[in-house]
C-alpha cells in the first residue's frame, strides 16, 4: 500500500459523509432495535465487500466504458431508493393518523418487521449504487503498489480497514438509533415525522443517483 495516512484520512471523511446506508441502518435500528439494526448493517457490509471484489477485480471500469450499462445501474438503483422512500412516507401517513392510540397490538408490530427484511433492502441499497462502485474503483486504486507482486493482499488490507471504519460507524448508529427508538414509542408525532424526514431523503438521494454521471 501507498501513502496509508492519507488513505485513512480519506476513509474517514466518507464513511462520516451521510448516505442511504447509514440512513436505513439507523433507522431500522430506531425502529426495531440493536438485533434488527446489526441485520441491516450486515447486509451494507456484504454488499461492501461485494463492490470491492468488483472494483479489484475491474468489473466497475465497464460501467465507466459503457454508458448504456452505467444507465441501467443508476435508474435502477433511483428507482428502488424511491420506492423505499414512498414506503416510509406511507408509514410515516400511517404513523400520524394512529398518533392518539397509546399502544398497538403484537401482532401490528411483527407484521412490519417480517415483510421489511432488513438484511436484503440493505444489500439492495449498496449493490444498486453506481456511484459507490465507482468511487471504490477510483478510491482503492490510488493506495495500491503497481510494483507489487500481489495486488490481492493490498486490496484485501485496504477492504479490511474500510469494513473496520464502517462497522465502529454503524455500531455508534445503532446504538443511538435505540436510544431514538424509545422516544419514538411514546411520541408518536416524533416518530412520524423522523420517517418522513427519512422518506424525504431518500427522495434525495434517487434525485441525485439520477443526476449521477459516469
Amino acid at each position: 500500500m501507498t501513502d496509508l495516512p492519507t488513505y485513512l484520512i480519506g476513509l474517514v471523511l466518507i464513511v462520516l459523509l451521510p448516505g442511504p446506508n447509514s440512513l436505513y441502518v439507523l433507522s431500522v435500528a430506531a425502529r426495531r432495535g440493536v438485533r434488527a439494526g446489526y441485520t441491516a448493517a450486515a447486509g451494507v457490509w456484504c454488499g461492501d465487500a461485494v463492490l470491492m471484489v468488483l472494483s479489484a477485480a475491474g468489473v466497475a471500469s465497464l460501467l465507466q466504458a459503457n454508458a448504456l450499462l452505467f444507465g441501467i445501474v443508476k435508474y435502477a438503483g433511483a428507482g428502488y431508493l424511491t420506492w423505499l422512500a414512498i414506503g416510509m412516507l406511507r408509514a410515516a401517513w400511517s404513523m400520524w393518523r394512529t398518533r392518539r392510540e397509546a399502544v398497538r397490538t403484537a401482532a401490528a408490530q411483527a407484521e412490519p418487521a417480517a415483510v421489511e427484511r432488513p438484511y436484503r433492502r440493505a444489500l439492495l441499497i449498496s449493490l444498486l449504487n453506481p456511484k459507490a462502485i465507482l468511487f471504490f474503483i477510483s478510491f482503492f486504486v490510488q493506495f495500491v503498489d503497481p510494483a507489487y507482486a500481489y495486488p490481492a493482499l493490498s486490496f484485501v488490507l485496504l477492504g479490511a480497514l474500510a469494513q473496520l471504519a464502517s462497522f465502529l460507524y454503524l455500531t455508534a448508529l445503532i446504538f443511538s438509533g435505540t436510544r431514538l427508538s424509545a422516544a419514538f414509542a411514546r411520541r408518536k408525532r416524533l416518530s412520524a415525522g423522523a420517517t418522513s424526514a427519512a422518506g424525504v431523503l431518500f427522495l434525495g438521494f434517487a434525485a441525485k443517483l439520477t443526476l449521477a454521471s459516469a
